[in-house]
């Protein structure tokens, strides 16, 4: 298959020169304050609300479990700590050419796989050509627009061996790109741009990835017990990891739990160290000191198939059904776990106007993408069905099997049916990993979808939805768009780029590209003993490697 992308959501201002100071050594809280600390047993029992596991292979990874599990597992070339920090990797060094084109990667000689191989810079230059070819497939090859020759390889002009990397001998690795990249190395310790280590890849051929024993591992645990379906497995302490002797964890047991309500009780009876809430058990449990309520750069919105419904192009049409939903009500009385009214596609809090200091999505928000107003919904609904030769619709809303989506799914189909007249919808259920291929494969009329930003730029969450991107699953299509981005792309003037991108963010609010629904929060209850845990909103959540169990 031909894999499309975004025309380099990789543009740059540049800010970015500066060497990782000190990479060579450990800058490790845990190592420093949880001496003496310890509990007798390092084990944590965590679990996952609803979404499986899919696949442990970097270049095929697509879901927030997923990268989870690969990023504490194996590791690149940095590592991502608090607030989105860049912390050592497998990275001693770097060194930025004047021009910020040209970076250059001093490697550690003491990092192995889990097979006992040394990680060498040949391993990256595997990696990220195979997950450049367009023979793997991968979703997030457009990632590397922007690295030399990155779009040509993806849109088969030319061969992965082009691709602007470089091992010089093994423990030095040279990277070329087109243009500076300002966030390059916050993608540095993005799971798809991981060494892979060629033996295993060809020794386990199409299983790569598919069970926790089929892959090998070059970070802080080793995945056990997954067997490609099964919804339990474990995280092991990794002996071969260069920087063990500051990992304490020697387990992480986790499973995935599709009820809230089984989750809890398995907190509250000892058996789980971490649970997440939905709805009535987030008021009840307010005032307890175990909840946790962490902010989240991830997205639910209504998406809309134009290819395959005709008439969902009709941006009246969408316009309308966004119309009649109260994103208060959904998120108050519906949801009632914290989640908060969205803005826009952009979340808020993700990143700020560089020049004025606002907030991106708070500065850009087109309220009537985002507000109810019913009587506005019947007006565009009957315009746009007479646009369209219609008198009614039938459609079909798929939606993951979790607490929080068949929620959604139920709020959303009553008040479109109740407020557009000749609407029908039906409801179809699925688990996490078919809604995913269901997408993949335009197998939809109308779904319950979500995006977290990768990193912390406006342009992580608005690149998705250009007219070839990957991830544009309803196929909304606006040349404006795919203009403000492709100049958000190729600029080096911070405010010309921001301009772009404000632009694209008004666009898709004005044109309804998607209905965004709620900005997720995660309630938990969490063992008050979890010490050292690392937490971001955008990218990888999760970081174990300094977590601990206190006494």
């Amino acid at each position: 298959m031909k894999w499309q992308k975004i025309t380099a959501a990789l543009a740059a201002t540049a800010t970015i020169g500066l060497l990782l100071a000190g990479c060579g050594k450990t800058n490790s809280s845990s190592s420093s304050q949880s001496t003496g600390k310890l509990a007798s047993s390092q084990v944590l029992n965590w679990s996952e609300n609803g979404q499986d596991l899919s696949t442990l292979d970097p270049s095929l990874a697509v879901d927030v479990i997923s990268g989870t599990m690969i990023s504490n597992s194996q590791e690149g070339l940095y590592r991502i700590g608090n607030d989105s920090k860049i912390t050592p990797g497998i990275a001693t060094g770097t060194k930025l050419s004047k021009d910020k084109l040209t970076y250059t990667f001093t490697l550690r000689k003491n990092a192995h796989w889990s097979n006992g191989d040394p990680v060498t810079a040949q391993d990256f230059v595997y990696g990220w050509r195979r997950s450049v070819d367009p023979k793997t497939a991968s979703q997030y090859a457009y990632l590397y627009s922007g690295i030399k020759n990155a779009d040509k390889i993806t849109s088969g002009k030319a061969k992965p061996s082009t691709l602007g990397i470089k091992a010089n001998g093994k423990y030095q690795l040279t990277v070329t790109l087109e243009k500076p990249i300002e966030y390059f190395k916050l993608l540095m310790g993005f799971d798809v741009f991981f060494p892979q280590n060629e033996n295993a890849v060809k020794k386990y051929g199409k299983g790569y990835g598919t069970s926790s024993s089929k892959m090998v591992y070059d970070g802080p645990f080793k995945m056990t017990g997954w067997e490609g379906t099964n919804a339990t497995w474990t995280l092991v302490k990794n002996n071969q990891y260069w920087d063990k002797k500051n990992v304490h964890l020697t387990k992480i047991h986790d499973q995935v739990i599709k009820s809230t309500t089984t989750a809890f009780n398995l907190f509250q009876s000892g058996k789980l160290d971490m649970a997440t809430l939905s709805g009535q058990q987030v008021k009840n449990e307010k005032n307890n000191n175990k909840l946790v309520i962490r902010k989240s750069s991830r997205l639910n919105y209504l998406e809309f198939n134009q290819k395959k419904v005709k008439a969902l192009a009709n941006t009246k049409l969408r316009q309308a059904m966004s119309l009649t939903l109260n994103r208060k009500q959904l998120v108050n009385n519906v949801l009632g776990d914290g989640s908060v009214t969205p803005k826009g596609f952009v979340t808020a809090g993700l990143a700020k106007d560089p020049t004025t200091g606002k907030d991106f999505a708070t500065e850009n928000t087109v309220n009537s993408s985002v507000t109810q107003d019913n009587a506005k919904a019947k007006k565009l609904w009957r315009e746009g069905l007479a646009a369209v030769g219609k008198k009614s619709l039938t459609l079909t809303l798929t939606h993951d099997d979790t607490d929080q989506m068949k929620a959604l799914s139920e709020y959303v189909q009553g008040q479109l049916e109740k407020e557009l007249p000749g609407l029908k919808i039906t409801s179809i259920t699925v688990p996490y990993k078919t809604r995913i291929a269901r997408e993949t494969a335009g197998n939809f009329q109308l779904v319950l979808s979500a995006w977290q930003a990768d990193f912390s730029d406006p342009i992580s969450d608005l690149g998705i939805m250009t007219s070839t991107n990957d991830y544009n699953f309803g196929k909304w299509t606006n040349s404006d768009y795919d203009a403000a981005i492709t100049t958000a792309a190729n600029t080096t003037n911070s405010k010309t780029r921001w301009a772009a991108l404000a632009k694209a963010e008004k666009i898709m609010g004005t044109d309804q590209g998607v209905a965004p629904l709620s900005q997720n929060v995660i309630a938990q209850m969490v063992n008050p003993k979890l010490k050292g845990l690392i937490y971001n909103t955008a990218g990888i959540n999760y970081n174990f490697k300094s977590a601990y169990m206190a006494k």
